[in-house]
Order: structure tokens, then sequence, then C-alpha cells
């Protein structure tokens, strides 16, 4: 009687230590389980993140701009197949406030920002003239069967002053030409000279330097340039 007791009372004391043994090996496991999809997660992070250091700086608005092109594209296809006119459609989808929003947009955006210099503005009427070009399919087909191989050509290839240009070609040239003029004349800041002035310069340089001191000063001196016209200056 004596040995069973004691065997039970080794179980029950026995049977707590394996429990705490058996809470500890789990324990572990789950933290190591924990600590291996940390590593993971990490690591795909760490990927990830090495990837977009690798695209390029403006690759966000270019991935926002590809979605918006391929949805546009989708709904013109939507309308085409409905009998749609898209623009309309999408005017109708534009709310009041956008709408506001691009207007005001437009008009602080200003591509002309005055003569700045010859380059830049040789380059703006380039744009301009540039955007004025849609292309004449009948001619280029014609321009093509006329030359035959010549139309591509090479270092062989002689063709200098054979161009003729169309009557339509140099009429659109000489309006432009006319536009231009008009524009210059509008823009014309010479002034009118005016006869009842005084004469208090000898050249034109002169005049501009009088002007400039009268602005500045011409309000301290107003007093003594009428005493030295009247001759009653001490």
């Amino acid at each position: 009687m004596a040995s069973c007791s004691e065997d039970l009372a080794n179980e029950e004391v026995e049977t707590p230590a394996s429990q705490k043994r058996e809470d500890r090996l789990r324990k572990f496991r789950e933290l190591h389980f924990k600590r291996n999809e940390a590593r993971k997660l990490n690591h795909q992070e760490v990927v990830e993140e090495d990837k977009r250091l690798k695209l390029p700086s403006n690759w966000e608005a270019k991935k926002a701009r590809l979605e918006w092109e391929l949805a546009d594209n989708e709904k013109r296809k939507e309308c085409a197949a409905n009998g749609e006119d898209y623009d309309r459609v999408k005017m109708l989808e534009i709310t009041a406030d956008d709408a506001e929003r691009w207007e005001r947009k437009k008009k602080k955006k200003n591509p002309d920002t005055g003569f700045a210099g010859y380059a830049e503005a040789q380059f703006r009427q380039y744009q301009r003239l540039t955007k004025q070009i849609r292309p004449d399919l009948e001619s280029y087909e014609k321009q093509r069967e006329e030359y035959g191989e010549d139309f591509h050509p090479t270092s062989n290839t002689l063709i200098h002053g054979t161009h003729v240009p169309t009557k339509e070609g140099i009429d659109r040239m000489v309006e432009d030409v006319e536009k231009q003029i008009d524009k210059r004349a509008k823009y014309s800041r010479r002034r009118a000279y005016n006869d009842d002035a005084d004469i208090d310069y000898i050249n034109e340089r002169n005049a501009k330097f009088n002007k400039k001191a009268e602005r500045f000063y011409g309000k301290y001196t107003a007093e003594i340039k009428q005493n030295l016209e009247r001759g009653t200056a001490v």
C-alpha cells in the first residue's frame, strides 16, 4: 500500500513538470514560426523596395497616365459599340467643380512669357508653325509615285531644285507672313513725338536720361527749375 501511494505521488509531481515542458516547447515553436514568418516578410519588402528604387522617378505618374489611357480607350470602344458620341458622354460625366478647376488651370497656363531672347522667340515660332501643319496624304502619295525610288534619297540621289511648291502652300505661307507683319505692328512700342513738349535735351540718349532724372528727382527740383526759367533764382 505504501509503494502504491508513493507511485501516485510521483506521477502527480511528474505531470505538472511535463506539462510545463510541453508548454515551453509549444511557445518555442510558435516563436520560431513567427521569426521565420517575419524574416520572409522582411525579405519580400526588401525585394519590393529594391524594385521601386530601380524604377524611374516619374514612374507613378507614367503608371497613372497609362491606366487613364487604357480606361479612356475602353470607354471610347464602349461608346462606339453603343453608337454614342464619346465627347458628349465624357462632358456629361464631368462635374461643375472639375470644369471650373480645369478652366482656372487653363487661364493660369500661359506658354508665351514675352520676349526673353531671340532663341526662345524662334523656338516659340517654330512650335506655333509646326502645330498648324496637317499631313496631306494625297500629296504624299502623289509625290511618292512621281519620284519613285528617289522618294527616299540616298547619297547618290540628285533631286535638289526639282520640287515645286503648290499654290495652296504658297498662299498659306503668304497668309502667315501677313499675320506676322500685323502682329509686329500691334506690338510696336514707338511713341509719337510731342511737338508741344519742352526741348531740354541734345540727343535721344540725353532725352531718356532727363526723363529718368525727372521721374526720380522732379518733385525736388521743380521750384528750382521754375526760378531759373523766370530768372528769379538767387
